[in-house]
């Protein structure tokens, strides 16, 4: 089968942004436009085809990412619409990781939002070309120019301004296109399906010129022949201007940026000819490198269809009609249903059962993909995101996706045995869907805690096992993952003997112990001279060390950044064996532990909170009493942003607190910082806490 549209005409694009800045309504409006759906879902009704999980459709948000495929002006545009709150930065993050482009969407209310910084650095990271989308240009408050001015100071990136928008007695009614120079003007009956192409109003000309001045110098920095003409007084053909901003864009020199009402259903039109005008191709952006497993070098994945087969798994869903779908892009080459790859992160052979094109969680089978696309692939057992799928004879290793750790904990129960079991095999299905929260069960009282990002992460977790895994299960108080540290360091010695006719067990170890800078790890040095400790064991003592230090030493928390020296020890020549090492040391280490002072660690959130001025007292002084340090504010339009940096133990159930607050008017969003020492009364209530669930 004959590849159906060529690289060139092909687009992978994504939509990023703050919580409610009207990704999912774009993208209605774009699946609308484009004759592949035949109503506008709304999000206020729950019923976009993007937000298909009934979490979702209730809460009015998109949870997980959703992939769609449009076609506009002879062009195949993949299209993933993302989430825009904090709690599932996991969706963004590995979409990215496979996105050629993205669109930024922008309140043209509220500006750089705080998650839009986040994910903006997100796409940073991953060198990807973005344009943007200044939304919601109809409300009450709307100003595009502090939007512009915001994006070069808060993203410091060169924003290109391609549109302005276009008023009518306080009503916007389009767009001014600076390419053309040309105003766009809307129908209001049709939904915005037809627009009109005009001449740009005498009363906006003079904003158009100035702008369109600012756009060819912003061109002519970086294009001497743009510059050169512009100087001169000669005319620049819209080719010339749109080559340019293409290959600014690609390059990541500048940043187009638009402007629209996509729930007035004005400027989307003009928002897919700049997808298809400055996005670019698979061809277009630098080929992925992978390690070959077989000759030890770095090799490019060139994005052509008859180079070897590569592609990385990005996310993984459990479907309750086809079981296991492994979302997939493509890197290089081409791969047909039923044909086998090899899985080379797990080092197991795979066969293509099936694949699908996605329509949010509607599926359309085909036969075969090609380099640049994404899919679905059924059959790929065992294989789980980050993974890398290849040609067996081109055994190459993608880099996989960064998953951030836990913050937040909640311990959840059932009734029988049964159930639990049934529990711990749901929860692992979803963990394999959603890599960011973790499963861990305590053998000996029988107990589940589930981690995630935030506590709405977790009330969707929970909520997802009632509702389709049927468990009925009791939700504990939401618990923090704190972590251990010590302060001095110490050296401590553990030896286990146990002797009962026949071979006995016999280990004895000598253990210097340090702490390290936040973020060093654990590392682990021996310093053994001679044969006192036989070679064969050191790899037990270091096993000893880490199983002591994951499980906590003295309130059963996980000890970070710590480095163990193996100094002496003895060894017996019959009794002494890997188990008695492993004991040995782990004797040592948590006999030691309280020489070295130790103390407990929590994990501290930086938080921006927007309310308006009314309210900015009462809400200092709350965060405050929650041991926040404020370290910023930042007046804006009649609101205050307020950057503070919070423990997460003391935000439980922050979200009710905030609207109660400011009477429903405030919003936050928050992320995980750094670790810092708790408090010596709190760390002695969760140190009794702990050992009494023991």
């Amino acid at each position: 089968m004959a590849r159906k549209y060529e690289m060139d005409k092909h687009r992978n694009i994504g939509f990023m942004a703050h919580i409610d800045a009207g990704k999912t309504t774009t993208t209605e409006r774009i699946l609308y436009y484009t004759g592949i759906s035949h109503r506008m879902g709304e999000v206020h009704d729950g019923n976009t085809q993007m937000d298909w999980m009934e979490q979702e459709q209730e809460r009015g948000i998109t949870i997980t990412s959703a992939a769609t495929t449009a076609y506009w002006q002879s062009h195949r545009i993949i299209i993933i619409d993302t989430p825009g709150h904090v709690d599932f930065t996991i969706e963004v993050e590995r979409s990215l990781r496979v996105l050629d482009g993205v669109i930024a969407i922008f309140c043209s209310v509220g500006g750089v939002e705080p998650q839009t910084e986040t994910v903006w650095r997100q796409a940073k990271k991953y060198k990807i070309p973005r344009l943007a989308f200044i939304n919601k240009m109809d409300r009450i408050g709307a100003d595009f120019y502090h939007v512009i001015d915001m994006m070069k100071d808060r993203l410091n990136t060169n924003p290109l301004v391609i549109q302005l928008p276009l008023f009518q007695d306080d009503i916007f009614i389009g767009v001014v296109d600076l390419v053309e120079m040309k105003a766009i003007i809307y129908d209001t009956e049709t939904l915005g399906a037809t627009y009109k192409v005009d001449e740009i109003p005498k009363y906006c000309w003079p904003q158009a010129e100035k702008y369109r001045e600012e756009l060819l110098l912003n061109l002519g920095e970086r294009d001497d022949n743009i510059l050169e003409k512009y100087l001169n007084g000669e005319p620049i053909s819209r080719e010339e201007l749109k080559a340019r901003i293409r290959f600014d864009t690609i390059n990541l020199t500048a940043v187009p940026v638009l402007c629209g009402a996509s729930f007035r259903n004005k400027g989307v039109q003009p928002l897919l000819d700049a997808i298809v005008d400055y996005m670019p191709s698979p061809q277009d952006v630098p080929p992925v490198t992978g390690y070959n497993l077989e000759t030890g070098a770095d090799v490019p994945c060139e994005a052509n269809d008859q180079a070897p087969f590569a592609a990385l798994v990005f996310k993984t869903m459990n479907d309750p009609y086809v079981g296991q779908l492994s979302f997939i892009r493509v890197y290089s080459g081409h791969i047909k249903t039923g044909k086998m790859v090899i899985n080379s992160t797990q080092q197991k052979k795979r066969r293509i059962g099936r694949l699908m094109k996605m329509h949010a969680n509607h599926r359309n089978e085909i036969e075969e993909i090609y380099a640049g696309d994404i899919a679905a692939a059924i059959g790929l057992k065992d294989t789980y995101t980050g993974d890398t799928i290849c040609d067996p004879s081109f055994p190459v290793l993608l880099d996989t996706i960064d998953f951030p750790e836990p913050v937040i904990s909640i311990a959840v129960e059932t009734r029988t045995r049964s159930e639990q079991e049934k529990l711990i095999r749901a929860l692992r299905k979803l963990n394999q869907e959603d890599p960011s929260f973790s499963v861990k069960q305590n053998l000996e009282t029988g107990q589940v805690l589930v981690s995630g990002m935030g506590e709405l992460h977790l009330e969707i977790i929970t909520d997802r096992l009632t509702r389709e895994y049927q468990i009925k299960a009791n939700l504990g108080e939401p618990q923090v993952a704190l972590k251990e540290s010590f302060r001095k360091s110490f050296l401590s010695e553990g030896r286990f003997i146990r002797q009962s006719g026949g071979r006995g067990q016999y280990g004895h170890v000598v253990l210097e112990v340090f702490p390290l800078a936040r973020g060093a790890g654990i590392l682990f040095k021996s310093k053994i001279k001679g044969n006192v400790i036989p070679t064969e064991y050191i790899n037990a003592v270091e096993k000893g060390i880490r199983d002591s230090l994951k499980t906590g030493i003295f309130a059963g928390y996980p000890m970070i950044d710590t480095e163990v020296h193996l100094v002496d020890g003895s060894h017996h020549p019959v009794d002494s064996s890997d188990l008695a090492f492993q004991i040995a040391s782990s004797m040592a280490i948590k006999k030691g532990v309280q020489l070295g002072d130790p103390f407990l660690l929590e994990p501290m959130m930086t938080m921006d909170v927007c309310v308006p001025d009314d309210y900015v007292g009462d809400v200092i002084a709350d965060l405050t009493a929650k041991r926040g340090k404020i370290s910023s504010m930042i007046k804006e339009l009649g609101t205050q942003l307020i950057k503070a940096e919070v423990p997460m133990l003391s935000l439980f159930r922050y979200a009710t607190t905030l609207r109660s607050l400011s009477q429903g008017r405030g919003n936050f969003s928050m992320k995980f910082s750094t670790y810092d020492e708790l408090p010596k009364s709190i760390m002695e209530n969760h140190i009794l806490r702990s050992r009494s669930m023991l």
